[in-house]
């Protein structure tokens, strides 16, 4: 992009003409092919995720979140009970089209409209998700979401030592912006912090590629992928420096 110089000749920022902030994002129902988002509803999910949450019998899903394990179910709603009261982060339960069970979480969060931006986390990903199409079009139809709601930034943090989620950033498009040293204390233990995003301007390109992963066709009979989600997304990384 040709650089910008103010009237003493500095180099600014590009100017972000008609800028107007999006809404916040809506507690709605968001339809794919293989799951929904539903808001997250206690009572009618709690069930559901304590028993999909538990075949994860090590608990590691429970490693790098600042909650949880819990143990029992009326813990678990308890807290659901908390979380689904806020508006950010804004929760919603990932449903299992074929099973119609409530599988994992995720949510909204540090939502900011003023500056057009907003980030995905608290993501709870029960093994009765994991590594399934379900979970790549749910993280979709969340960006896909922002990003027509008028968001120009997308974000993406974790701990830094937890490769999975880098790894699983990264697949989703999401380039690597940096690692924020010393940035919290989480059960305890000091947790530096990643972080990942996607921009507006990047969008259009990523979303083709979701949807072409996504596309039935991509699927073999047995489930196999024919095409790799990092083969489409790899090369539309931001590359630092």
């Amino acid at each position: 992009m040709r650089e910008i110089l103010n009237h003493s000749g500095q180099p600014v920022g590009f100017p972000v003409n008609d800028w107007q902030p999006p809404s916040a994002p809506a507690r709605k129902v968001l339809t794919g092919h293989y799951c929904r988002l539903e808001p997250l509803e206690p009572q009618r999910h709690a069930a559901d995720l304590f028993a999909a949450n538990a075949l994860d019998e090590q608990g590691l899903n429970w490693t790098y979140l600042p909650y949880g394990p819990f143990a029992s179910l009326t813990a678990y709603r308890d807290w659901l009970e908390e979380k689904a009261r806020t508006s950010d982060p804004l929760f919603f339960a990932v449903i299992d089209t074929a099973s119609n069970q409530a599988v994992g979480l995720a949510a909204y969060l540090r939502i900011d409209p003023a500056n057009g931006s907003i980030e995905v986390g608290h993501l709870c990903f029960s093994p009765l998700l994991q590594r399934t199409a379900a979970a790549t079009e749910a993280m979709w139809l969340m960006m896909n979401e922002a990003f027509a709601l008028g968001y120009r930034r997308y974000e993406w943090k974790c701990n830094a030592l937890n490769q999975p989620s880098r790894d699983a950033a990264q697949r989703l498009g999401m380039s690597f912006e940096g690692v924020f040293r010393q940035a919290a204390v989480v059960k305890g233990q000091n947790r530096d912090t990643a972080w990942y995003a996607v921009i507006d301007q990047e969008w259009p390109a990523l979303d083709q590629a979701f949807r072409t992963w996504l596309a039935p066709d991509n699927f073999a009979p047995d489930g196999t992928q024919r095409l790799s989600l990092s083969t489409l997304t790899r090369p539309l990384l931001y590359r630092c420096g």
